[in-house]
């Protein structure tokens, strides 16, 4: 395939099960930036034998981590995929078609097709689930946000083909990564300065039950739309538990 002068960028650790299969899903990039915080398995490895130009970075938050990365791009445009991630090969085709077309100004986002369970996931918020990830950095840059980090564009444009995601490795992976995001999201709202709300530790769990499971219809996904549901709400649980746990740790202070 021809290549395009796009440089496709990627964070990684241990992500070995992952990063060839990012990599290959982007033929027409003319360079391919990893940055990796250190892994301990075969990551830098195999990146550097699909062609990929690694950097070891020690973690930064999410946001400030994709800035570096996207800092040692050689081109202006930047397609940033996670690991877990890949390019479908209707995406593929659709990038490379408009290429000669694109904003400069706009930042391109694309439906984020999720796998998990057995199953593509189509319902509960999952899909179409628009991810903004081509941009030109001479015109758009990441925020500094170590959790739901964006890229900050002047204008969005929606493609019409998705990007494909192998989301969780398996139901354990799905409970420790909701543990993470938990901590994060309790984090962010400790340094906003929220304070801790018992209606809100009761009743936003089963809000975002109802929300995912009947209102954006996870029930239409079968037994894994009903577990994505419950996952959901208790994220959501952990959340305020642990903001509640942080205020009275802090507040106590050291003993």
């Amino acid at each position: 395939m021809t290549k395009l002068p796009i440089s496709l960028v990627v964070i990684t650790f241990n992500e070995e099960s992952n990063i060839e299969r990012c990599i290959r899903s982007v033929p027409f990039a003319d360079d391919v930036v990893v940055v990796d915080s250190f892994s301990t398995d075969r990551t830098v490895e195999l990146a550097q034998k699909c062609g990929a130009r690694v950097f070891q970075e020690k973690w930064r938050g999410y946001g400030p981590q994709k800035a570096f990365a996207t800092e040692q791009a050689q081109h202006s445009w930047v397609l940033s995929l996670d690991a877990d991630e890949a390019l479908s090969p209707e995406s593929v085709s659709e990038i490379s078609s408009m290429f000669a077309d694109l904003n400069p100004e706009a930042g391109y986002v694309l439906p984020r097709k999720s796998y998990h369970l057995g199953r593509w996931i189509g319902y509960g918020g999952w899909y179409p689930d628009y991810q903004l990830r081509l941009f030109n950095k001479a015109h758009s840059q990441w925020n500094s946000a170590d959790l739901h980090e964006k890229v900050e564009v002047k204008v969005k444009l929606k493609l019409r083909q998705p990007i494909l995601h192998w989301v969780f490795d398996s139901l354990s992976d799905q409970v420790v990564t909701n543990d993470r995001y938990s901590t994060l999201g309790a984090e962010q709202l400790y340094a906003q300065g929220k304070k801790f709300s018992y209606l809100k530790l009761i009743f936003k769990p089963w809000s975002k039950f109802v929300e995912t499971y009947f209102f954006k219809r996870g029930f239409m996904d079968g037994l894994p739309g009903f577990i994505i549901s419950v996952g959901a709400a208790y994220s959501v649980f952990l959340k305020f538990a642990k903001l509640w746990e942080m205020q009275r740790v802090r507040k106590k202070g050291p003993s």
